[in-house]
């Protein structure tokens, strides 16, 4: 009878309570196999979690339960009853009122689920090496009041700080400040014939003429000329005669440029004054710029205008516009010389004329020249010449064709302009590139601007420089 009432109680334990042992059917907290070691609860950190606080209040509620009920067998049951009968008695009584108890509590206090304490895992401090984690820093909340634009110095991004901002000063004191004398132009638009016409008349006070390294001065009066572009593009530009010797030249000459009105109000006028040298670079003296939407041109009017520094010291020597073609059916090489613009000016008295010495080098061995015509008295000719060389497929790779621009001169030998080499050894990577261009597409012509350059530029970069006159 105790057995089977003692079972009763463990599988009431059983049913009732999930923390029951599977294998001595004693409570999780009374039982031995169920407590982990310490290593196990290293190995696993935060777990298994803590007992929930009304499992442990229920434990000590029974055990409070089972020292009541021995005492109350102690005073209810008779002394004259029998051993066995006091013992089976009091186990009963004692099985059915820890029962009760704990049903009472159970329901009382257990919540709908447990409340297990689970702390978060921190990866990873499991493994052996630990990172140092950085603590976020705090920034400091912006203040409204504070200006931190007052920290900044105007006087460092002031106009007058960069001497180049040349649009607040007075032509008086642009005359003050860079001595470079003044010119005197005029500018009306022709509403009948569509064109702008420019008139140069006068220079006043220019500077005696420095060498561009500014290194010494030349002689003691400049032979200056005036050369008029239309920005942005510096199409068809114009330029006066050269005046020997003199700082205050008259030109009184006038040009026309055809354009429609409304284009002629985006653009602006560039005069630009240079002192002609016959045996080196043309050396800019000064500048004028005006935007043509600024003034009136229907009306017209004249300026003085006070000469400003150039960016650009020298004069450009011109650029030259040339097309190739290889044929490798009939092994020839075919060039066509189409036009040049803004060459330099070589002739002081009538302008320039202009022709292109062409001259074929195989290897380093001059094999063959050939010139275009002269166009009289222009800086902007139109050639549309076509020449042709004999050169073999397998000897492409080793030719170089040598392109000299000189002006023609009846009195002397012929004034240089400027030189560009295509082909093994190219005076730079424009004319690399045009090489490379015509080697990959034969039989198709293969046309490309070139910006001319200084002998003394092509004989340092290439060796068929060298070889050609």
């Amino acid at each position: 009878m105790a057995y089977i009432q003692g079972l009763l109680s463990r599988l009431s334990n059983l049913l009732l309570c999930r923390w029951t042992c599977q294998s001595c059917w004693q409570s999780c907290w009374e039982c031995s196999c169920c407590q982990p070691n310490e290593e196990e609860v290293e190995i696993l950190g935060p777990f298994p979690a803590q007992t929930p606080s009304w499992l442990v209040n229920d434990c000590k509620d029974e055990k409070e339960t089972n020292s009541e009920a021995i005492a109350f067998d102690a005073s209810a049951t008779p002394q004259k009853s029998s051993p066995k009968r006091q013992s089976s008695n009091w186990e009963m009584s004692r099985s059915t009122y820890s029962l009760a108890r704990q049903l009472s509590s159970m329901e009382s206090q257990r919540p709908s689920s447990p409340l297990v304490d689970i702390k978060p895992i921190e990866f990873w401090a499991m493994g052996s090496r630990k990172e140092a984690v950085q603590p976020a820093i705090l920034r400091k909340p912006y203040d409204k009041s504070e200006d931190y634009f007052r920290k900044l110095e105007p006087q460092l991004y002031s106009a007058d700080s960069s001497g180049d901002d040349v649009d607040s000063l007075t032509d008086d004191e642009i005359v003050l400040r860079y001595q470079l004398g003044m010119l005197h132009f005029s500018i009306q638009y022709d509403l009948v014939h569509n064109h702008l016409s420019v008139r140069v008349i006068e220079a006043r006070d220019l500077p005696p003429p420095v060498s561009c390294d500014v290194s010494r001065q030349d002689m003691a009066h400049s032979n200056p000329y005036v050369k008029i572009s239309l920005l942005p593009d510096n199409k068809n530009s114009r330029q006066t005669g050269v005046k020997r010797k003199t700082q205050n030249p008259v030109f009184e000459e006038r040009f026309s440029f055809k354009l429609p009105f409304l284009e002629a109000q985006r653009r602006t006028l560039l005069l630009s004054v240079i002192d002609f040298d016959k045996f080196s670079r043309h050396c800019v003296i000064g500048k004028v710029t005006m935007p043509l939407g600024d003034v009136d041109l229907v009306k017209g009017g004249h300026w003085w205008k006070a000469l400003v520094p150039s960016s650009q010291n020298e004069v450009e020597l011109g650029e030259l516009l040339l097309s190739l073609t290889y044929l490798p059916s009939a092994g020839r090489l075919n060039v066509d010389i189409i036009r040049a613009k803004q060459l330099l000016q070589t002739d002081m008295c009538q302008g320039s004329d202009p022709f292109v010495k062409i001259q074929l080098v195989t290897g380093l061995k001059l094999v063959k020249t050939k010139k275009t015509s002269c166009m009289k008295g222009t800086i902007d000719p139109f050639y549309n010449e076509s020449f042709s060389f004999k050169v073999p497929q397998e000897e492409l790779s080793e030719v170089s064709l040598v392109f000299s621009v000189y002006g023609h001169n009846m009195k002397s030998s012929n004034d240089f302009v400027g030189r560009i080499v295509i082909g093994r050894f190219s005076t730079g990577p424009p004319e690399a590139n045009h090489w490379l261009r015509l080697l990959g597409s034969q039989r198709t012509p293969v046309e490309q601007w070139h910006t001319l350059r200084s002998r003394a530029e092509c004989d340092r970069v290439s060796l068929a420089s060298l070889e050609v006159t």
